[in-house]
């Protein structure tokens, strides 16, 4: 489907930890006496951060939820298995890209098409949300034996025998703060109200609930601070940089929309 491009709107912001935050990456090489869940690190810098993917993965979990009854979704109803028959993985995807504008979950995360439909590529770009400058060099000095985390020890009970199986988590600590950007391309006026407000939804959905692994156990708990939302009109891009408008919160959302219905 041809689409127009009216511009860009960023929201930036902070996202902190408010108990130790797990978001798990390959242990397969792990040698022994290791960590038997080390989370996700940058290869080059060796700094936890949190994959644009498991907060992109997260926002659109919880939002399916939020608006179940108004997408039709009850049980397997209007979901698709994109896992394995033996580990399925029901999610809600429209098969079709003309179906998919009109959805407020695939418009903002995309949709791919089954037995020949098109894809519809997401409106919605997440990026990889690294540690703050001060954030780093607080959990520099941390003495835990590990470089900017630490271990956490669990056990796991039989409930017949009382034998325990004891394994070691890795955790980002509770203080930790990482920086997040968000971009959402505008196509069209008529949806960007909901979009927006959706991804507002999505973000305060997660501060209630948790993000990472293990939250039933109290990890994972985060906030959520918005720093600045930037529209950004694709003529501020081509010539007048003075049309770009920039907001510190949701609450001036009607006037960012003013930007693009001008």
């Amino acid at each position: 489907m041809d689409k127009n491009l009216l511009g860009k709107i960023q929201i930036t912001g902070i996202i902190e930890c408010l108990t130790g935050l797990h978001i798990g990456a390959s242990n397969e090489n792990v040698e022994i006496g290791a960590i038997d869940a080390p989370v996700v690190r940058d290869p080059i810098t060796r700094e936890p951060y949190i994959p644009g993917s498991s907060l992109k993965g997260k926002m659109r979990s919880l939002l399916e939820k939020a608006l179940a009854a108004e997408l039709g979704i009850v049980g397997k109803t209007n979901r698709r298995n994109i896992g394995t028959r033996n580990n399925e993985v029901w999610v809600h995807v429209c098969e079709k890209a003309e179906d998919a504008l009109k959805c407020p979950i695939c418009r903002l995360f995309g949709s791919t098409g089954k037995e020949g439909g098109k894809n519809f590529p997401a409106r919605l770009i997440v990026r990889d949300a690294h540690l703050t400058k001060e954030s780093v060099e607080k959990l520099s000095e941390i003495d835990t034996g590990l470089q900017y985390t630490e271990w956490k020890f669990e056990n796991a009970i039989d409930r017949v025998t009382s034998a325990a199986n004891p394994r070691q988590l890795e955790r980002v600590p509770k203080g930790a703060e990482f920086e997040f950007e968000l971009i959402y391309n505008v196509e069209e006026t008529t949806t960007l109200e909901k979009d927006i407000k959706n991804i507002r939804l999505a973000l305060e959905l997660i501060k209630l609930d948790a993000l990472g692994g293990h939250g039933s156990r109290g990890y994972g708990k985060v906030d959520i601070k918005i720093e600045n939302i930037k529209g950004i009109p694709v003529e501020a891009i081509k010539s007048d940089a003075n049309k770009i408008k920039e907001f510190k919160s949701f609450e001036q959302i009607n006037e960012l929309f003013t930007v693009f219905k001008s």
